[in-house]
């Protein structure tokens, strides 16, 4: 065993007859003995097929309580989880499973039935206090050898995919190790005890929910309240018969509960919140004040990642500074100034970071995202004069007009102020005289073609009156949707060709 399962172990052992778990989606509450009975028919099905220390369970799960006994299950045995979003398509879970040869593939029933045809595969179905339908295939021909059924402290408990919103996904493996000392950062960052209740409306194979939310809160001996996904309609009813202390949003949707209105109506100013955490992308300052004020809760904004086993900064609960990403936690971040690393105020570039939770290679050679013992984040950001993080964008995003650097994030926070505004995304296009333009892609509150005519005269205007002038969008497009990964931040290439293309039949 590893401090981190010994921990998870002494968690359930501590509410072994209190509910602590519950599934929104089945609308029922489990308790420490519920999931230990789920874990140990899990390991008697990976025990039986010879699954053991190093090897790899794929899994593509909705978000679901069952998550909690089986990465329990697989890390007391040593296997690696390997997450992914249960929005994959079939022919991506076929080409995963052909290039990777996983030892354990774990689905709901519907979804097993693509592999129906692979003869290496046995198949069992599972009914879990915590998953009516499991299906687990095993592959039928690993070597029978006497395989190493316990982890150590440098076993890999997960492979998750980064947000792969720029290129092909990079593959980032997390120890033991790294799993206990990135979640007792989160749970001291975030003060969590045993008296708080997180709602889960973020994706669970992703590293927010995974590590910030699931194992930081298992290790307070809190309660976890688990959502099938986001629902407006549905959040603040959750919030409140639940007794949600805290939840971790991403802006899109503190802009949706913002405007929704069977979400406001549903609003109830006698809740319990604490905070709410907001990441994956900035969150406009108007925005922010406005859920403070409408709402009466603080909204942590943080900055983490994938490689760094969650988060880097935070804002202080006492002492937030909006607009900015916090402070570092138990974490070493600089700024890249030439061959230097610089945490001094108002020196802006590339964001580095280091630490005994942060990944120092990726599964796969990646050398140019590492430097002298730090990692490569491609963010852009500078420090203030109190030491608070401020972000600037992705390197990759700069629009370059006539010599004249943009970060399309600064545009998007002016932009996003207009109360007309749902979402916004700016991106360069080519141009021909200035070598790119920005171009802003806003979805508004209208299906109405003259009010958007209006709505795109106060853009116009307000951006002449709030941008220096190279900085303001030339081309101006509206779109119902933008093209988002499975954690919702925007794919920005796919978003160029969309606009490249609305562009050439204007």
């Amino acid at each position: 065993m590893t401090k981190l399962t010994v921990e998870l172990a002494q968690h359930l052992k501590n509410n072994i007859n209190r509910k602590f778990l519950k599934d929104e989606r089945m609308n029922k509450w489990f308790t420490g003995k519920d999931v230990e009975e789920d874990i140990g028919k899990l390991q008697k099905i990976f025990l039986d097929a010879n699954i053991g220390n190093g090897d790899i369970t794929f899994m593509c799960l909705e978000n679901s309580a069952v998550y909690i006994p089986v990465n329990q299950a697989l890390w007391r045995m040593g296997i690696t989880a390997h997450p992914v979003s249960e929005s994959t398509s079939d022919v991506e879970l076929v080409k995963d499973f052909r290039e990777n040869h996983y030892a354990a593939i774990i689905f709901n029933a519907s979804r097993a039935d693509v592999f129906s045809s692979f003869l290496e595969l046995d198949k069992h179905e599972i009914k879990l206090h915590t998953f009516e339908d499991l299906v687990i295939l095993t592959r039928n021909d690993l070597a029978k050898k006497n395989k190493k059924t316990v982890p150590d402290e440098q076993s890999y408990g997960w492979i998750l995919n980064t947000s792969g919103t720029t290129g092909k996904p990079k593959k980032v493996g997390l120890t033991h190790e790294v799993m206990l000392k990135a979640a007792h950062y989160d749970l001291e960052s975030h003060r969590l005890t045993q008296n708080d209740t997180v709602l889960i409306v973020m994706p669970m194979f992703h590293i927010n929910a995974q590590e910030l939310i699931v194992v930081s809160t298992l290790l307070s001996d809190g309660k976890l309240v688990i959502a099938p996904k986001f629902s407006a309609s549905h959040f603040w009813q959750q919030v409140m018969e639940n007794e949600v202390t805290w939840s971790s949003v991403v802006p899109t949707i503190v802009s949706i509960l913002l405007k929704n209105e069977k979400s406001l109506a549903q609003f109830d100013s006698s809740h319990k919140l604490r905070f709410i955490r907001c990441a994956s992308a900035m969150l406009p300052v108007s925005r922010h004040k406005k859920f403070v004020k409408k709402f009466g809760v603080p909204i942590l904004e943080g900055y983490g990642m994938t490689e760094s086993c969650s988060q880097c900064t935070l804002n202080p609960l006492d002492n937030i500074k909006i607009g900015s990403v916090g402070k570092p936690y138990q974490t070493d971040v600089a700024i890249v100034d030439g061959d230097d690393f610089t945490d001094a105020p108002d020196v802006h570039g590339e964001i580095a970071i280091r630490g005994d939770h942060v990944i120092t290679s990726y599964l796969e050679p990646h050398p140019d995202s590492f430097k002298n013992g730090w990692f490569l984040t491609g963010d852009l950001g500078y420090f203030d004069t109190e030491g608070y993080l401020w972000l600037e964008g992705r390197s990759k995003d700069i629009i370059n007009h006539g010599g004249e650097k943009i970060s399309p994030s600064v545009v998007e926070d002016v932009l996003g102020n207009l109360d007309f505004i749902k979402q916004v995304a700016v991106v360069g296009l080519p141009d021909d005289l200035y070598g790119e333009i920005v171009a802003a892609a806003i979805i508004d509150d209208t299906k109405d073609s003259k009010k958007k005519v209006e709505h795109r005269r106060q853009i116009i205007d307000y951006a002449a009156t709030h941008l220096a002038k190279y900085k303001r969008p030339s081309e101006i497009f509206f779109l119902d949707e933008f093209p988002l990964n499975a954690t919702r931040k925007i794919l920005r290439p796919k978003l160029t060709e969309i606009l490249q293309t609305k562009r050439s039949i204007q």
